[in-house]
């Protein structure tokens, strides 16, 4: 969001498109002063120009017919350089349109022979490209300047003190730069400065008073107090570190228009004094803490056009005074925990949100009855329901309509019929049980958003109309992809494309060469069979799903094509084939990669291990040979805390907005879908293969791995005591032929809460630890192991650690004698009896005549009972 500019001060702003009108209108008949014409061209030679943007400069022309420059009617001395590039191509602009923007920036190195433009008054470098130097020093020598714009051309360093020498400067704009200021001591020898623009200058130094200030913007920086300024129309300070309560100074500042103070940690409630500010036409407190209710002394605010409130913890009702702001265009109360019902003397605004509240009841029509102007409604996640009369036409033309989780009806709401502007539509989880309409299809050219997910929309899926993103997520959609893929969506440049959770049959058509620009697809749990197409991997990818359907084959080698996917989930279908090497080579960016439950076979190829942010890795439910590679533990987003930062790969934005990403996880023995966290997750599943050998003891510098699963397989040999030095949260070695005793280092694992090491051959006392001792009994059943929380008692007590053997104790560490001495027992139990009566014949005849007499007393007896 843009902070406007105070009404008052557009007189002052009208200078500008001056200065324009004069670059339209200089005076041909003039010639530039030749000195200035050499300090231009020693400017223009140190700078870098890929474009040749400045063409014009030649060595012996008038400078005043040079681009960029406008010199004086009367004098021809240049006062105006105009550098700024042309405005950036707009949101459907093409990968040409924006090559060629960028070659068109400016940079290089800026020579001071600026400082010969004696008469310079106004110098505009914004929008370039002068990274890596700093802002020259020479600046504060250009004493004639009353104009300086500098903004978002990439200068970085500290902001040169003497830029305070520049008397005559009314507006100086250094905000975008990667800029640092120990003291803003400076800004008040800006004797005339009436514009200051420093947002995102990294500072925290209170400004000193600057009587003729009357617009300043602070915002993203780190100061935690407001300076005390007197007589200014506007103050952003926006994204700072202001905690407590609203600043009393606002309560001052009674000639005040604009006021910006969202993003802060202000967690009182509204003070009553910014309701007396009857001169805001711009108010926004959004993304704050502030609490309690909104007083009906908010109808004072009379001139208040943008009312931005959203984003708190504010709660109760909106008072019905809200109504008095004749005013108001903007009314923004989101996220909030607000609740009644929404007052319907609101009127004539433009824009209306008030979503994620708790919001209930019905919603009657004749409550957007006054609302005739509005072109954003935005009132999703709410108890309301909204069912007009079929022949009601809305009195507005809506751009964005938002009313997901609204009870519509079972039908499709024809009301929308009417709405020929509508770019962006959410009607998601509204009850709607119906076809979509042919109308709908064909509703507006200006579709960029359309989201019906979580209704029970039936039908087959031909045609959509829509320029960015669609999601259909969760509906009953039949039938096959063709129509949709290779023709109707090749009018559009989508980005996004949900179809998950529905019913759709046959095979992925292989025609997406067109949609380059497609960056999420979800097609997961379908009735979807063939191979994947290869033109898929021709597309811009981020996020491939296709889990849960039926389809086969091996891997295209076209989708190492997608070097900038993060998420591919292929997970439960019947894919075969060994997993390519090349996703190490060309899917470096990948965070998330399963492919659980599909025919799989071969070797974990070692290229794996140089996914550095990897983040997830399933691999289970496979026929994978072989075994586990030491190379895992150079995983560095599971082995280094730096790499957790990795959070900005699971989003991708597009052209309409910020879509994070998700992924369907097997964590803690249970499926869970992870959006919001999905960056903070990490994960190894390599269960239910055929993998041998010995687990590999370099797993144990995973210290970031939080679940890692390798059961159901054929791993042998001791469990490794370096698993003890991770942080698991969950571990499951069940179902292996692992020996030895649970490692003591296993009392060390204090954030454990799924634990399963049953059906090996383990043996020894389970370590004590509050952790280990807290799962039931299945976890280590099927081994031979003691101690709780089992209630087999060890017969002997362990012997302690023998560190000279690696951790194993002294006791039998050559020879069991344990089993030793069993043997020897039945060695000598035996022959001391089968001996004689092999040997000596008296004792052998009167065994046997015992053993008859026996026989024959048990026969009677068992006849006897019989009867």
């Amino acid at each position: 969001m843009t902070t406007p500019l105070p009404l008052s001060l557009f007189p002052f702003l009208l200078f500008i498109p001056a200065f324009c009108f004069t670059i339209c209108h200089a005076n041909s008949n003039l010639l530039c002063i030749e000195s200035e014409r050499e300090a231009l061209l020693k400017f223009k030679n140190h700078l870098i120009d890929r474009s040749n943007r400045l063409s014009s400069w030649i060595e012996g022309g008038d400078c005043c017919e040079w681009t960029g420059i406008v010199c004086h009617n009367s004098t021809g001395h240049v006062n105006q350089l105009h550098l700024a590039p042309l405005s950036e191509p707009d949101e459907f602009a093409t990968n040409a349109e924006w090559e060629a923007y960028y070659n068109s920036l400016l940079g290089g190195k800026i020579n001071s022979s600026l400082l010969e433009l004696k008469h310079l008054s106004f110098l505009d470098l914004s929008n370039n490209n002068f990274s890596s130097i700093h802002i020259p020093k020479f600046f504060g020598l250009l004493e004639s300047l009353q104009y300086l714009n500098l903004s978002y051309a990439q200068f970085q360093g500290a902001i040169p003190h003497n830029l305070g020498n520049l008397s005559k400067l009314q507006y100086l704009d250094l905000r975008g730069n990667d800029l640092k200021s120990k003291s803003l001591q400076w800004v008040p020898g800006l004797s005339s400065l009436q514009y200051l623009d420093l947002k995102n200058v990294s500072s925290s130094i209170n400004v000193n008073s600057s009587k003729s200030l009357v617009v300043l913007d602070l915002s993203r920086n780190f100061f935690s107090s407001v300076p005390n300024l007197h007589g200014l129309l506007s103050i952003d300070f926006s994204v700072n570190s202001l905690e407590g309560p609203v600043p009393d100074y606002f309560g001052n500042t009674s000639f005040l228009e604009v006021l910006d103070l969202n993003l802060n940690n202000l967690n009182s409630s509204i003070p009553n004094f910014l309701y007396s500010l009857n001169r805001l036409h711009f108010l926004s407190l959004s993304s704050n803490q502030l609490q309690g209710t909104i007083s009906s002394a908010i109808g004072n605010l009379s001139s208040v056009t943008h009312l931005d409130l959203s984003e708190n913890q504010l709660n109760s009702q909106i008072p019905l005074s809200i109504g008095k702001l004749s005013s108001l265009k903007l009314f923004d109360v989101s996220e909030n925990q607000l609740n009644g019902q929404i007052p319907s003397s609101i009127g004539d605004l433009e824009t209306l949100d008030f979503g994620y509240n708790l919001f209930e009841g019905i919603v009657l029509e004749i409550y957007f009855s006054n609302l005739t102007r509005l072109t954003t409604l935005k009132a999703s996640q709410n108890m309301l329901r909204f069912e007009p009369n079929s022949s009601w036409i809305p009195p507005f033309q809506c751009q964005t309509i938002e009313l997901g989780r609204w009870q519509l009806g079972l039908k499709f709401p024809y009301w929308l019929k009417f709405q020929k502007n509508l770019s962006e539509l959410d009607i998601s989880g509204a009850g709607i049980s119906d076809f979509v309409p042919i109308w709908f299809l064909n509703l507006s050219p200006k579709f960029k958003y359309v989201n019906l997910s979580y209704n029970q929309l039936a039908g087959g899926i031909s045609y959509l109309n829509v320029k960015d993103s669609v999601d259909l997520t969760s509906n009953r959609f039949t039938g096959s992809l063709f129509e949709l893929v290779c023709h109707s969506l090749s009018r559009g440049r989508i980005e996004v494309l949900f179809i998950d959770k529905n019913l759709l049959t046959g095979e992925i058509p292989d025609c997406w060469n067109h949609l380059e620009s497609l960056k999420i697809l979800n097609l997961g749990n379908n009735n979807l069979t063939g191979k994947i197409p290869p033109s898929l991997g021709r597309t811009g990818l981020h996020w491939l799903n296709l889990r849960n359907n039926s389809m086969f084959g091996e891997l295209p080698s076209t989708l190492q094509n997608l070097t900038n996917l993060c998420i591919l989930d292929l997970s439960e279908n019947h894919f075969s084939g060994n997993i390519p090497a090349w996703i190490d080579d060309k899917l470096s960016s990948l965070t998330v990669l399963s492919l659980r439950s599909n025919n799989f076979d071969g070797y974990i190829p070692h290229k794996i291990c140089d996914l550095q942010y990897l983040q997830n890795l399933d691999l289970s439910h496979n026929n994978i040979l072989g075994a586990i590679p030491n190379c895992l533990s150079n995983l560095s987003a599971m082995a280094y805390r730096r790499y957790q930062k990795n959070y900005q790969f699971l989003w991708a934005s597009t052209r309409t907005t910020l879509i994070s990403f998700s992924a369907l996880l097997m964590l803690k023995g249970r499926e869970d879908d992870y959006s919001a966290t999905l960056g903070l997750v990490t994960s190894m599943d390599l269960s239910a293969n055929s993998l041998t050998g010995e687990i590999p003891k370099e797993l144990g510098s995973l210290v970031e791995l939080r679940s890692l699963n390798l059961s159901r397989n054929l791993l042998t040999g001791n469990i490794p005591d370096e698993i003890g030095n991770m942080e698991l949260e969950s571990l499951d070695l069940s179902m292996n032929q692992l020996n030895g005793e649970i490692p003591s280092s296993f009392s060390n694992l204090n954030f454990l809460n799924h634990f399963n090491v049953s059906y090996n051959n383990l043996t020894g006392q389970i370590p004590t630890s509050t952790q280990l001792q807290s799962f039931e009994n299945f976890s280590y059943m099927g081994n031979h192991l003691c101690g709780p929380p089992l209630t087999k008692h060890c017969s002997t007590k362990r012997s302690p650690p023998d560190v000279a053997n690696n951790g194993s104790s002294s006791e039998g560490s050559n020879v069991n004698w344990l089993y030793v001495s069993i043997v020897l027992g039945f060695v000598m139990g035996f022959w001391g009896v089968v001996a004689p009566l092999f040997f000596i014949r008296s004792w052998r005849h009167a065994y046997y005549l015992k053993l008859d007499h026996v026989s024959r007393k048990l026969y009677v007896s068992w006849a006897t009972m019989g009867m």
